[in-house]
């Protein structure tokens, strides 16, 4: 099995295309998952202050790397790898109720002391709450924090156009990452291009639509014409689409299993097949609707 290849962000910080996304996953379920996503290959961990597991992710991490945040972590019991702090790519989030410049930096400390790190490599306003008009303001203080090198790269997340657009009007960094809900029932066409005129990098989250597109016909079929699983099908999909995938996972096979998807190609045909399911559909909330 291969591991992830990397992709160029926009200052050139290299993230690994495929990560583990630790939404929903409980504080005390964090290290021991974690684990065992390091130990089959992962190298991109996707967290958020309001996940409320950033300390359960920095002691798997930190178990593995030999820094601060280390202690016994549990796993599948495989050898662990031997790794260092650099080899490793972790993005945590700045909660809605933290906008603002000052409470923006107090945020950072705060998810910094939790993950037990001097760095983080991604850092993502987490939703723009527009009608409280302050993601501007947050950014600001991202960017101050990213050129004291205490952020490798600063972006969002469920930015719609015009809140990139209104963001860019006082922004002095283009944000290296969107992390948008995308999935084949929401392809997000009209931000993905913007994404790729701006250079900014789309990173899916949902990226199997809460589950919900594993049992659409078409995946079924290209599932059973690879012989691979319908959530294969889809991650393969993403990632010959350029897209940044973090998929969740809660068992040991299921996190191989969604690693496992460099070994086979999607053909022309298999693409646009996919490209036809667009329906709209979100399975999270809109960014517009988010205060």
């Amino acid at each position: 099995m291969k591991n992830s290849p990397r992709l160029s962000l926009n200052n050139g910080v290299l993230i690994d295309q495929l990560g583990f996304g630790l939404y929903k996953v409980p504080p005390a379920d964090a290290a021991g998952l974690v684990t065992m996503a390091l130990e089959a290959g992962y190298r991109h961990f996707d967290t958020a202050a309001m996940y409320g597991n950033e300390t359960g992710v920095g002691k798997a991490i930190g178990a593995l790397a030999g820094f601060a945040g280390g202690g016994p972590a549990g796993g599948s019991g495989e050898a662990a790898p031997s790794l260092s702090r650099e080899d490793l790519f972790v993005t945590t989030k700045v909660w809605n109720d933290d906008h603002g410049y000052d409470a923006t930096m107090r945020a950072f400390d705060t998810s910094m002391s939790n993950l037990g790190m001097e760095y983080v490599d991604l850092y993502l306003i987490h939703w723009p709450c527009a009608r409280r008009g302050l993601f501007t303001e947050s950014y600001r203080a991202m960017e101050t924090l990213y050129r004291e090198g205490r952020i490798r790269a600063i972006g969002v997340s469920n930015f719609q156009p015009a809140h990139l657009e209104h963001l860019l009007e006082t922004a002095e960094v283009v944000p290296a990452v969107n992390q948008i809900e995308l999935h084949p029932w929401l392809q997000q066409d009209e931000l993905r291009q913007l994404h790729d005129r701006l250079g900014i990098r789309t990173e899916a989250w949902s990226p199997l639509g809460r589950g919900q597109v594993l049992a659409d016909p078409v995946v079924l079929e290209l599932a059973a014409a690879h012989r691979r699983s319908a959530a294969q099908i889809i991650l393969r999909w993403h990632v010959q689409l350029g897209n940044v995938v973090i998929p969740k996972a809660s068992s040991y096979a299921r996190i191989r299993e969604n690693l496992d998807v460099f070994g086979f190609t999607l053909d022309p045909a298999e693409m646009a097949a996919l490209a036809a399911l667009e329906r709209g559909h979100r399975t999270g909330s809109n960014p517009d609707d988010v205060n």
